[in-house]
């Protein structure tokens, strides 16, 4: 087990000074112009890409202790890295560098009879808790969003990945550091004690303006039930494939293997597959092939048990399973409709995907679907901030406040009213 990074005898004491740091980092800032914002994100991509060899190293430990306490494949292949996340990381920074600056913009304005100009500008939050599981990159990509959007950021990794989270910090305080941006807009929790979350989530409403967090249900659950300061975030991706009727086989092969089996262990993998009834002779056996020739175990309901002698029989829980792992539920479903009852009933609001060549089918799968994002014709593992052109994001918020779907820079932003006059009084 790793040694702890820090004295754990006063978590109060920790806690509390990292936040009087960050808030007064965030004030500053808030200020920092969007170039200097943007140099900070440049020097850390740089920073990552010059110290790869530590990072690989401090990340190696990491996996090594994973492997000898047993962790699941899924959440090694979460929590390793290589040359090409390395790069993906430092180019991540970049992209967000690149984006077009969230803060001060005017998202509305309008003139008042009385001559008042009103403008809605967009702002920072302010200090944003961000507490996450295994994947490093996180790290990077957390902190740059935060940057890019003017906030300061207190990040709480997983004891798994502690190493790494320290290696690729050090770059991104360096980074800050060239930009002459106060190092500490981006710190990390100095000590692996999990009593740290329990502070941070309780006893710093007066510093932390909202808290995001990353990772399994265990962790998602403790921080909705826990948390005293607003929460954006997701409880658990349970993403739906539906094969309709005027799918093309081809297509509802392709995009529900790459759903699947692209990488098992996200939010965005795909966990129930439905057909329609109709359609099974057709798609199942291709369909099936396919998952089955990837190492994808599948459970069926009865219909489809039939027809594979080798799929297991689903059970109601296999239903609303975030399984994150080769498994996949399979059911048929008697059209449309019932297929959008059923994700209904047993989706997370995460993401949800429609296979088919009929535009009013497709229509109406988007519409009455109420997930943060539908796709129609298209894997749900496009479930993500840099795919959708935001260089990177923090998760994926299934609630309806605030932010919803992929959270980027834009969506770390508030807004203030600026009102404008010349002299005028309210009448009594």
């Amino acid at each position: 087990m790793m040694a702890e990074r820090a004295p754990t005898n006063d978590i109060a004491a920790i806690m509390q000074a990292l936040g009087a740091r960050a808030r007064i980092a965030a004030a500053s800032l808030a200020q920092a112009s969007a170039a200097g914002r943007d140099q900070a994100l440049r020097a850390a991509a740089g920073e990552i890409r010059s110290r790869r060899a530590d990072i690989l190293a401090a990340n190696a430990a990491d996996v090594a202790a994973a492997e000898a306490r047993g962790t699941a494949a899924a959440m090694l292949d979460r929590l390793r890295l290589d040359d090409a996340r390395i790069e993906a990381m430092a180019g991540g920074l970049e992209a967000i560098a690149s984006m077009d600056d969230p803060v001060g913009r005017t998202l509305a304005e309008w003139e008042r009879p009385n001559g008042l100009r009103i403008r809605r500008v967009s702002v920072p939050l302010g200090v944003i808790g961000i507490i996450y599981e295994s994947r490093p990159n996180v790290t990077a990509d957390a902190a740059a969003l935060c940057v890019k959007s003017g906030n300061a950021v207190i990040l709480r990794g997983g004891s798994e990945s502690d190493a790494s989270n320290r290696a690729i910090h050090a770059c991104l305080q360096a980074g800050l550091d060239a930009a002459g941006i106060d190092p500490a807009a981006v710190q990390v929790v100095p000590t692996t004690d999990r009593a740290a979350v329990g502070y941070l989530l309780s006893s710093m409403a007066g510093v932390i303006d909202v808290v995001v967090p990353r990772g399994g249900r265990s962790l998602i659950e403790r921080v909705q039930r826990d948390a005293r300061v607003p929460v954006i975030g997701h409880l658990e991706g349970l993403c739906h494939v539906y094969l309709h009727a005027g799918a093309d086989t081809s297509m509802a092969v392709d995009v529900t293997l790459n759903a699947k089996m692209r990488r098992t262990g996200i939010c965005g993998a795909a966990e129930t597959i439905l057909i329609d009834a109709t359609e099974l002779d057709r798609l199942l056996p291709p369909l099936a092939a396919a998952l089955l020739g990837a190492g994808c175990e599948i459970r069926g309901d009865q219909p489809v048990c039939d027809r594979l002698p080798g799929a297991v029989a689903a059970t109601e829980e296999d239903w609303s399973t975030e399984y994150l792992d080769a498994i996949v539920s399979i059911r048929a479903v008697a059209g449309l409709d019932d297929a959008l009852a059923h994700i209904a009933r047993y989706g997370s609001g995460h993401t949800d995907c429609i296979v088919t060549g009929d535009a009013a089918a497709a229509e109406r799968f988007l519409d009455r679907v109420d997930s943060a994002i539908v796709l129609h014709n298209a894997s749900t593992q496009f479930a993500d901030g840099g795919e959708f052109g935001m260089g990177a994001e923090i998760g994926i918020a299934t609630g309806r406040i605030h932010a919803r779907g992929p959270v980027g820079a834009e969506q770390l932003t508030s807004y203030k009213y600026v009102v404008t006059g010349n002299g005028q009084t309210r009448p009594a």
